[in-house]
């Protein structure tokens, strides 16, 4: 019989909400996601959904509500920039029922940005700030983006929404932080499908994902386990090399990246 972990882990979670219509077209190739992913799991955070919504209020306005319910972290990219269609600043104050306006800051960041008479009405439009937000820091183009409760509203531009990212992280308090193994053997997934099932119940607190895939033309499974808990995940790890060599493979291990 397994022991059960002693105490439970401290699970922080996190969403994205990538918004615009560019990407859901397949004009724009959204980067965003993977690397908040990674960033967050250094962090001890979790990123648990990712939703893209299309540049419609009522949209977009649904999903900030229903995932800042939902998590601990919710993370928006896109429509803060100085076009019509950049509308998720006042989908955000519309989704917390506050007035939005000019923040003084703001404007004293684009001012000191742009040449003399550059920051027109339309680039103007980057520091309207909802009420009772604090602005996140953006070193590369100035136009801020915000933050209000645990909804971080940042630029889709990849670099820009990097440096916000990096200009937020010390804020950001996580929890216990996922550790993996990675188990392959040249065995077909079906093979060891349903010994996989009685090690996932058997150590229900570790996380447990099945990939095949073909090496040297022979069938193979990697078995990705992760857990908060380093002496259960490689008590598991140990009993799905066994696994592995029941089935007359030699398992070895790697990192999936």
């Amino acid at each position: 019989m397994t022991d059960s972990p002693a105490t439970p882990p401290k699970i922080v979670t996190a969403a994205m909400l990538v918004i615009g219509n560019e990407i859901l077209s397949g004009r724009t190739r959204d980067a965003n996601m993977h690397f908040i992913a990674g960033k967050l799991a250094e962090l001890g955070i979790r990123l648990a959904e990712a939703r893209v919504v299309p540049d419609v209020p009522e949209r977009i306005i649904r999903a900030v509500n229903e995932l800042r319910a939902t998590y601990d972290y919710v993370f928006t990219s896109g429509g803060i920039g100085p076009t019509h269609d950049d509308i998720t600043a006042d989908c955000i104050a519309q989704a917390f029922g506050v007035g939005i306006d000019i923040h003084p800051e703001a404007r004293r960041r684009l001012e000191a940005h742009y040449e003399a008479g550059m920051l027109n009405a339309a680039r103007l439009r980057m520091a309207r700030i909802p009420d009772t937000a604090t602005l996140i820091d953006n070193p590369v183009s100035a136009a801020p983006g915000f933050r209000i409760d645990n909804v971080l509203v940042m630029a889709g531009v990849p670099s820009i929404f990097q440096a916000m990212v990096a200009s937020v992280a010390a804020d950001l308090v996580g929890g216990d932080k996922l550790m993996s193994r990675t188990v392959i053997a040249l065995i077909p997934e079906g093979a060891i499908a349903e010994q996989l099932g009685s090690l996932q119940q058997e150590y229900p607190d570790v996380d447990m994902g099945s990939y095949p895939a073909f090496r040297g033309g022979k069938a193979s499974c990697a078995i990705v386990l992760r857990s908060t808990d380093k002496a259960r995940l490689d008590a598991a790890a140990e009993k799905m090399h066994g696994i592995f060599r029941a089935m007359g493979g030699e398992p070895f291990e790697n990192e999936i990246v």
